[in-house]
């Protein structure tokens, strides 16, 4: 079977074969995907595809984001979860009786979250005479986002490309052979889900079904009914209504339509529109009783986009998703001469892992993690998932949901950074969506103000701590802090853009709930600081006493840093809004008592509040550096005992870990300054895995696919990723614009175009021999700009010096909103900008 789909590259024209003009910007494999991860994925941030590539019968999966099971969160959840608080904080806080507190934890629980579904399958079966491929190739293109198949057979050159367009809200599939009338297929759908099939006239397939009512996590097995498809609700709200039509536009040949699927003969060419939509509503609508019309819906989409030809429909795509996608560029310049560039992806993926000299697939990585993000992100959708948009499993890992103790994080720290606020934007529907069920279980749960969420949440906004009311561990199940996390991103849209109307009328009323529900959960403790009891440090355990094991503690270092970043940066809109004194003053004061970060006596950050040893010492969470990132709590410049106790604990805790785990510790070595480690983890992070299942004990890494390897694939490993890399070219959390932070070694000469910088800054940087050779800073919004550097410079038309401390050199001026400042080591600074 290997040697049935061979490249022969003399019947391949330059356009698709050239490694030399877009070798970075290009996944391209020489057979088609047998797994999942291994298909290639598209995706508007509303219908998602995976692209098979295969020759025969084509398999091409979709998604659609709002499609979930369930329906609105249930209120009088647990009404005697309250009663159990002052239990819990008594055994902890004076007996210090860890094991009585995890039962109490667990009657504290709610209901798990729903899951993300899939679709259905599309399958195009073509007719051939001939068994035999002498020519196959097949790629995305990640500047453009469109996937191509192309192969020969039967002495015909067949070509199918994909793309899933933003502008028209549908999938395009345009199949083509370079010899007149020789398409013959079918196309036919399924679904996993519960579907029937209709047609309308000779050229359209619908498949319409419904989602279950509800579907247990994977990893819960306890019911003996894990998937219910009828109303459990009693209020009339089954599950989530859906539909998909295909129809098939012909220049030639004949289309036929039957329930069984499209039948096309003697084509030349082939147009499939496919629109979908779901009857969600809103995440407090039931989608059966109070749902949209999708018929309506789909209908409207596939009419709009019929009107257009293939060419305006590509087009239109082209422009809106170059918008996003050109604003940034990364050239890690091949300085030696390496040959991988020339492999299909998963061979070059394999080379690299076996220490090939490839610093372009390093770009590839990061191109691919921002395309991702726009195509599973998009305003006005629902924000990036698990899996992103793209999931194929009925009780997918994890529920494929909105995992906010790291994860949902995660999928948006390089939103900012690579210039995409806009795609940051469904992230802060859903936390408006979570205050709002929140604030409903700060008070059943806790009977307190504000509003409060956990570590998991879906398209519902489910907030309550998870478990089905007693069976979930208290370490992630009870862990009160998503929110005050999520929080964070608020605050950090509005460093980036500069944008007043967005704090305060969407980011500080949001912030401020979360702080009075932080200000009602601390007690003070016997030395008169304010603690969070209980307390977890996800999804960790530390030894105490005799060898006994507990997740559940007091004032854990992660709880503390959220809870001071959030009063931080609350404070600090405050001051900006000129608004609220007051309570500003409250949570300065609040802060100043905190429970402080502590030193272990091996030099490490303490995770809990006492010295204990970790029950895993290579825990794939290091939850304790949340304040080195992405807080700013600790840092080598301004926290340097801190900082060497946070290196400390990222020694401690090793290299290895699963996908998303060496994505976050790139970031955690990169804050740390030293480059070359940072480095070492993106090679961890891209190596090359088939693996699948949840095994962690292999480790993460990348599939052939580039998809991130949990295992099973998480996506938020590859946003992980690509936000390090920018990490190491830029720093701005510290109020200064840091250049080349944390250059390795190994990127010896290249350049970034278009990263942001906190303060509405877009940097462009050019690097040779290890050095800034001069770097454009555009003042978006005007104002104060600090510049940080590793050597002098100068700034074309600025009187300002450089001023050296002991970490390195910082140049400070006023900018003009708009204007273009060039910086350079003092000689022909306007080489590279003019």
């Amino acid at each position: 079977m290997a040697n049935k789909y061979v490249v022969l590259i003399g019947l391949i024209s330059c356009t698709y074969f050239s490694v030399s003009a877009q070798q970075n910007e290009k996944l391209w494999y020489s057979k088609p995907a047998v797994a999942w991860t291994e298909a290639l994925p598209v995706g508007n941030g509303r219908l998602g595809a995976m692209v098979f590539g295969k020759v025969n019968e084509e398999l091409i999966q979709l998604n659609e984001s709002t499609l979930w099971s369930g329906g609105p969160v249930p209120t009088h959840i647990n009404p005697d979860a309250p009663k159990y608080l002052p239990q819990i904080r008594e055994v902890l806080l004076n007996e210090e009786n860890y094991a009585k507190a995890t039962p109490l934890a667990k009657k504290m629980q709610g209901l798990y979250t729903e899951s993300y579904m899939p679709l259905g399958d599309l399958f195009i079966k073509q007719e051939f005479k001939d068994t035999a491929v002498p020519f196959y190739y097949r790629d995305l293109d990640i500047k453009n986002a469109i996937s191509t198949t192309r192969f020969v057979m039967d002495g015909t050159e067949f070509t199918r490309q994909v793309f899933s367009s933003a502008p028209d809200q549908v999938i395009v599939i345009r199949l083509s052979a370079n010899k007149p009338k020789q398409l013959n297929f079918t196309v036919s759908t399924k679904s996993i889900l519960q579907y029937q099939h209709y047609v309308k006239g000779n050229n359209e397939l619908i498949m319409k079904g419904r989602a279950p009512s509800h579907v247990d996590p994977s990893y819960f097995n306890k019911n003996k009914i894990p998937v219910i498809w009828d109303d459990i609700t009693g209020k009339n709200c089954s599950g989530m209504r859906y539909e998909l039509i295909v129809k098939a536009l012909n220049k030639d040949g004949t289309v036929i339509a039957d329930t069984s699927g499209l039948q096309i003969s003697n084509a030349t060419e082939v147009v499939l529109l496919l629109s979908a939509a779901t009857s969600f509503n809103g995440f407090d609508k039931c989608p059966g009783s109070e749902g949209k019309d999708e018929v309506k819906l789909a209908r409207g989409y596939l009419d709009k986009a019929g009107k257009k030809s293939y060419t305006a429909l590509f087009n239109s795509h082209l422009v809106d998703y170059g918008k996003f996608y050109n604003r940034v560029s990364l050239n890690l310049t091949d300085t030696i001469g390496g040959n991988t560039p020339g492999l299909p992806s998963d061979k070059r993926l394999q080379a690299y892992s076996n220490g090939a000299y490839d610093p372009g697939v390093e770009g590839l990585y990061f191109n691919y993690g921002r395309y991702l993000l726009i195509s599973g992100s998009r305003p006005g959708g629902i924000p990036a998932n698990l899996q992103g948009i793209w999931n194929n499993e009925l009780r997918a890992p994890w529920s494929s949901n909105f995992t906010i103790n790291i994860n949902t994080q995660m999928n948006y720290w390089p939103a900012e950074v690579t210039n995409l606020p806009e795609i940051h934007l469904p992230l802060f529907d859903l936390i408006k969506n979570i205050s709002i069920t929140g604030k409903a279980t700060a008070k059943e749960f806790y009977n307190m103000n504000g509003w409060v969420a956990h570590h998991n949440s879906d398209i519902w906004a489910t907030s309550n701590p998870v478990g089905d009311k007693g069976d979930g561990d208290p370490k992630w199940a009870n862990w009160p802090q998503g929110g005050n996390w999520l929080c964070q991103h608020l605050w950090e849209h509005y460093n980036f853009t500069k944008d007043k109307k967005f704090l305060k009328e969407t980011a500080y009323p949001l912030m401020k709930g979360a702080a009075q529900f932080c200000i009602d959960w601390l007690v003070e403790d016997k030395d008169g600081y304010l603690v969070v009891v209980p307390s977890t440090s996800p999804e960790n355990d530390f030894k105490y006493g005799d060898g006994k094991i507990s997740g559940i503690s007091v004032a854990t270092t992660m709880d503390m840093s959220i809870i001071w970043d959030l009063f931080t940066n609350l404070a600090e809109a405050s001051a900006e809004l000129g608004i609220d004194k007051d309570f500003r003053e409250l949570l300065i004061a609040k802060k100043n008592k905190l429970y402080p970060l502590h030193i272990g006596s091996k030099g490490n950050l303490q995770e809990w509040n006492k010295d204990w040893e970790d029950a895993d010492p290579h825990h794939r969470h290091v939850s304790h550096l949340f304040g080195l990132h992405p807080g700013r709590q600790i840092a080598p410049v301004s926290t340097p005992g801190f900082a060497a106790a946070a290196r400390k604990t990222l020694e401690m805790r090793g290299d290895e870990g699963t996908g998303w785990s060496k994505a976050w510790k790139i970031n955690f070595w990169a804050r740390l300054l030293d480059g070359n480690h940072a480095h070492i983890l993106l090679k961890e992070l891209m190596r090359y895995t088939d693996q699948s299942g949840t095994n962690y004990s292999g480790g993460g890494g990348t599939y052939p696919n580039f998809f991130d390897a949990h295992p099973p694939f998480q996506i938020d490993g590859n946003f992980g990723g690509t936000a390090g890399i920018a990490e190491m070219l830029l720093q701005s959390h510290l109020g200064e614009v840091h250049l080349l932070p944390a250059l390795p070694d190994i990127w010896k000469e290249g350049n970034i175009k278009g990263l942001k910088a906190r303060g509405n800054f877009e940097v462009s940087i050019d690097w040779k021999n290890h050095q800034l050779v001069q770097a454009s800073i555009i003042s978006v919004a005007g104002g104060i700009c600090k510049i940080r550097t590793s050597i002098p410079v100068e700034i074309d038309g600025v009187n300002a010096k450089s001023v050296s401390d002991n970490n390195g050199y910082v140049i400070t001026f006023n900018t003009k909103k708009g204007k273009a400042y060039i910086v350079g080591p003092g000689t022909g600074i306007k080489a590279v900008y003019q």
